[in-house]
C-alpha cells in the first residue's frame, strides 16, 4: 500500500475506529450500538417463538432484518418513511442484504422453529451505514441465540452460529484503493464496492459499481484483498465484543 494519508489522518488499508457496545438495549434479547467512525448503528435482536405460516412444520427457523434510518441521521432531515406511506427501494435492498448476510452464518435446522427479527437503525450516518449494520447484527444475533437457548427453546448443545459475517465498504478515490470509505470519500469515489465475508474468509456478497472510470481485473483484485483484511479486523472486534462480562 501506498503512504497516501487521507483527511482524516488514516492510511488507504486502516479502518475507521470501530467500537462496539453489546447490550445496548436493556429489552431486546440482543443488541449492540457500533459505531463505525462517525457512523452509528443501533442493531437488535428480537426472538420469538414460531416461524411464518409457510415455514410452520419444517423443522426450521427464520432470520430477517429491517434497515431504517432517523431522520436527522444525515446532515439535513429526511422524513421518516413509515410517515411518507412507502418504504424506499434503497430500504428494501440494505434490509435483505442484512437478512441474507445473516442467514449465510446460521444453521435454520439447529435454530428450531423459531424466529429472530434484526432492527437495524441508523442513528448517525457518515458512510458506510449498511456495512455497520451487518456488523453489528452478527453481535445482536449471536446474544438473541444464547437468550432462546437459556430460555430452551434451542437445544443446549445446538450449534446455530457456525461462522461469523461482518462487512466493509472500500473504493477507488483518485486512484487509489482504499478501505472503510467515509461519507466525504463515498461520494467522491470512482469505484465505491461493499465487502460481506465470513469469518472464514468466504465471500458472501460483493456489491461493486463504477461511479466513474470502469475499473479492471487487478483494482477488483485490490479491492477485494482490503475488504477481506477489513473484515478480518472486524471480526477481532465482533468476538471481543462477545467476551463474556464479569459476573456473566
Amino acid at each position: 500500500m501506498t503512504d497516501i494519508t487521507r483527511a482524516d489522518g488514516r492510511s488507504v488499508d486502516q479502518l475507521r475506529p470501530i467500537t462496539i457496545e453489546r447490550g445496548w438495549s436493556s429489552q431486546a434479547e440482543g443488541s449492540a450500538l457500533i459505531s463505525f467512525g462517525n457512523t452509528k448503528v443501533l442493531c437488535t435482536a428480537s426472538f420469538t417463538n414460531g416461524v411464518p405460516r409457510w415455514l410452520t412444520g419444517k423443522g426450521k427457523g427464520w432470520i430477517t432484518a429491517e434497515y431504517a434510518m432517523l431522520p436527522r441521521a444525515t446532515n439535513e432531515r429526511n422524513d421518516r418513511e413509515s410517515v411518507k406511506g412507502k418504504i424506499g427501494g434503497r430500504t428494501h435492498e440494505i434490509s435483505r442484504l442484512i437478512g441474507r448476510a445473516l442467514r449465510a452464518v446460521v444453521d435454520t435446522k439447529a435454530l428450531g422453529e423459531n424466529t429472530i427479527v434484526i432492527d437495524c437503525d441508523v442513528l448517525q450516518a457518515d458512510g458506510g451505514t449498511r456495512t455497520a449494520a451487518i456488523t453489528g447484527a452478527y453481535v445482536a444475533l449471536a446474544d438473541a441465540i444464547e437468550w432462546g437457548r437459556g430460555k430452551r427453546f434451542i437445544g443446549q448443545k445446538a450449534q446455530v452460529l457456525f461462522d461469523s459475517v461482518a462487512a466493509v465498504s472500500v473504493g477507488i478515490i483518485d486512484g487509489e484503493p482504499m478501505l472503510d470509505l467515509a461519507y466525504v470519500e463515498d461520494v467522491r469515489a470512482e469505484t465505491d464496492m461493499n465487502v460481506v465475508v465470513t469469518g472464514r474468509g468466504l465471500f458472501v456478497e460483493v456489491q461493486g459499481t463504477a461511479e466513474g472510470a470502469p475499473f479492471d481485473k487487478r483494482e477488483l483484485d485490490a479491492l477485494l484483498e482490503l475488504g477481506v483484511n477489513g473484515c478480518a479486523d472486524l471480526r477481532t472486534h465482533q468476538l471481543a465484543a462477545l467476551q463474556p462480562a464479569e459476573g456473566e
